[in-house]
């Protein structure tokens, strides 16, 4: 029998890593029970900053939608996955009033169960999850509450919602150029019941911790 050269075994193990190290990326390890505990997700919430009215075609200035954002945290406060059913449902807003959902104007469904739906959601810059919803009457100038409802895989729920704040309508005085108006910006409330305004990329205010 003939016994391979050293050379012949040096030429081969290159091969044998990239065979070895590809069948045990594409085999990933089941988490025990304690490390879907430890490490699952613990808490919801629809992104303030990142959730916004936008158009998503790119042809027009004009919004046909919300980009909204779900971020998950484990019990230690850092982002991490999720698998199960989201239904997001969108309201006009109610003022001066302690609950500010309107009437209800849309709502949408998505998922997150396959390998396929967790590839195409995941921002891998945001470490959050997209979901583009089709609105094409929504405007600029309206406040609107985004509300969603996410039935974990396995059971448990989470639900989270913000107030989208439009952006002003005033007319700028006769003789004066009209000026473009910021994105828009988020109000929270503080501990103490005030509320105060910081300037955001986006108009989306949590009033609910899940």
């Amino acid at each position: 029998m003939r016994i391979p050269s050293y050379w012949q075994l040096l030429l081969l193990c290159p091969l044998v890593l990239a065979v070895w190290g590809c069948s045990s990326l594409t085999q990933p390890t089941d988490r025990t029970s304690e490390e879907t505990t430890m490490f699952g997700p613990a808490r919801m919430r629809i992104h303030p900053i990142f959730t916004q009215v936008k158009n998503f075609s790119g042809d027009s200035t004009k919004p046909d939608g919300i980009e909204a954002e779900l971020e998950f945290e484990d019990q230690f406060g850092d982002p991490t996955k999720a698998a199960g059913t989201v239904r997001f449902e969108l309201f006009s807003h109610a003022h001066n009033d302690p609950d500010p959902r309107g009437d209800r104007l849309h709502q949408w469904s998505g998922a997150l169960l396959t390998l396929e739906q967790q590839q195409l959601r995941w921002n891998r810059t945001s470490r959050t999850y997209s979901f583009q919803l089709a609105a094409p009457s929504i405007s600029l100038y309206r406040t609107y509450v985004l509300t969603a409802m996410f039935e974990k895989e396995g059971g448990g729920r989470f639900f989270s919602r913000v107030i989208l704040q439009g952006l002003p309508t005033e007319k700028p005085p006769i003789g004066m150029p009209p000026t473009r108006p910021a994105v828009g910006s988020a109000t929270q409330e503080s501990p103490g019941g005030a509320s105060a305004s910081r300037p955001a990329h986006g108009a989306a205010t949590p009033t609910s911790q899940p």
